[in-house]
C-alpha cells in the first residue's frame, strides 16, 4: 500500500469542507526543441516542394500549349522566300564597300499571307524570322506592353506569353526604333533561343546577321549591328527622338555596346529594329539591326 509520503507526491491535497481531497497531479510534458525544429523544417520542405511542383506543372502546361500553337502555324502558314523585283527598294545610306551590307543585300525577303493568322487573332501584325535561332513566328500588337506577357497567341492565359511589338510603334511605317519583345523561355520557344546571339557558334556564321520581317503591307530585311547582354535597363527602348543628333547619339551607343564587331555603321537616316528578352531575372539579351531592304506588297 502506498505510503502517505508517496501519496502526497502524486496528488494535490485540498481541504474541502474540512475534508482532505486528493487530486492527481498533471504530468508536465517535456518539449524537445530539437524535435520541434525538425518537424517545422519538414513542414517547410513539404510546402516548398508542393509550390515548386505546382510551378513546374504550370510551366510544362504553358510550354505544351505554346508548342501546340507553333505546330499549328506550320500546318496553316507558308513562309515563302521572295526574290527581288523591280519594286524592291534598296536602302543605301552612304554604306562603304567594305561593309558586309553588300553581302546581305542580295538575300531573299520572306513573304507571308496573314489571312488565316488574322482570323485566329486580329492583333496579328507581322511575322519575324531570325537566322541561327528558333524564332520564326507571327508577332502581335495591342494597346499596352503587358497583355502578351501573360497571354498566348490564341489570347488564352499563359505565362509563356507571345511575341509582340511595342504599342508605341507603327508597323505600317517603321519608327526610328521599332521594338519587339518576348519571354526568354528555357525550352527555346518565344525568344528563348535569342541567347544564341551571345555564342561564338552564332557570330561565326555571317548568314545569321539578318532579320526578316513580313507584314500586311511590306516585306523587309534588317542587318544586325549590335548584340549584347545587359543588366535590366530601358535606355535602349526609346522610340522617338527630338533631333537627328539625339538619334545618332542613341544609335552609336547601341553600336558601341555590342559584344561583337559586325563591321558596319549606323547613320542618322537608318531605321533600327530592336529585339529584347530576359536572360535571367536581372539581365536582358538585346539585338539591334538596321533596315537595308524593303518591298511593298501589291
Amino acid at each position: 500500500m502506498a505510503t502517505n509520503k508517496n501519496k502526497k507526491a502524486k496528488y494535490i491535497v485540498k481541504n474541502v469542507n474540512g475534508e482532505k481531497i486528493y487530486f492527481r497531479k498533471r504530468k508536465r510534458i517535456k518539449v524537445k526543441w530539437n524535435n520541434l525544429f525538425l518537424l517545422l523544417g519538414f513542414l517547410v520542405f513539404v510546402i516548398i516542394f508542393i509550390v515548386c511542383a505546382c510551378n513546374i506543372g504550370k510551366w510544362l502546361k504553358d510550354s505544351s500549349e505554346t508548342n501546340d500553337q507553333i505546330k499549328q502555324f506550320e500546318e496553316i502558314v507558308e513562309v515563302q522566300e521572295k526574290e527581288d523585283t523591280e519594286n524592291t527598294e534598296i536602302i543605301e545610306n552612304d554604306v562603304p564597300q567594305s561593309d558586309p551590307y553588300w553581302d546581305f543585300i542580295n538575300m531573299n525577303l520572306i513573304d507571308v499571307d496573314f489571312s488565316a493568322l488574322k482570323y485566329m487573332n486580329i492583333d496579328t501584325i507581322g511575322w519575324i524570322q531570325v537566322g541561327g535561332t528558333n524564332i520564326n513566328y507571327p508577332f502581335v500588337q495591342t494597346t499596352d506592353n503587358e497583355y502578351y506577357l501573360t497571354h498566348s497567341f490564341n489570347k488564352g492565359f499563359n505565362y509563356a506569353g507571345w511575341v509582340f511589338m511595342d504599342y508605341r510603334n507603327n508597323v505600317a511605317n517603321f519608327d526610328r526604333n521599332t521594338i519587339i519583345y518576348a519571354h526568354g523561355r528555357f525550352d527555346n520557344t518565344m525568344f528563348g533561343s535569342l541567347r544564341n546571339i551571345l555564342s561564338s557558334g552564332w557570330t561565326n556564321n555571317p548568314s545569321n546577321f539578318v532579320i526578316k520581317l513580313s507584314t500586311e503591307t511590306e516585306n523587309t530585311l534588317w542587318q544586325v549591328f549590335s548584340v549584347y547582354r545587359i543588366p535590366t535597363t530601358n535606355d535602349y527602348i526609346q522610340t522617338t527622338f527630338t533631333s537627328d543628333n539625339e538619334f545618332l547619339e542613341f544609335a552609336n551607343k547601341l553600336l558601341n555596346r555590342s559584344a561583337h564587331d559586325f563591321g558596319t555603321t549606323v547613320n542618322v537616316n537608318d531605321k533600327i529594329l530592336t529585339l529584347s528578352t530576359c536572360y535571367n531575372d536581372d539581365d536582358k539579351v538585346v539585338l539591334h539591326a538596321k533596315l537595308i531592304k524593303r518591298e511593298a506588297k501589291a
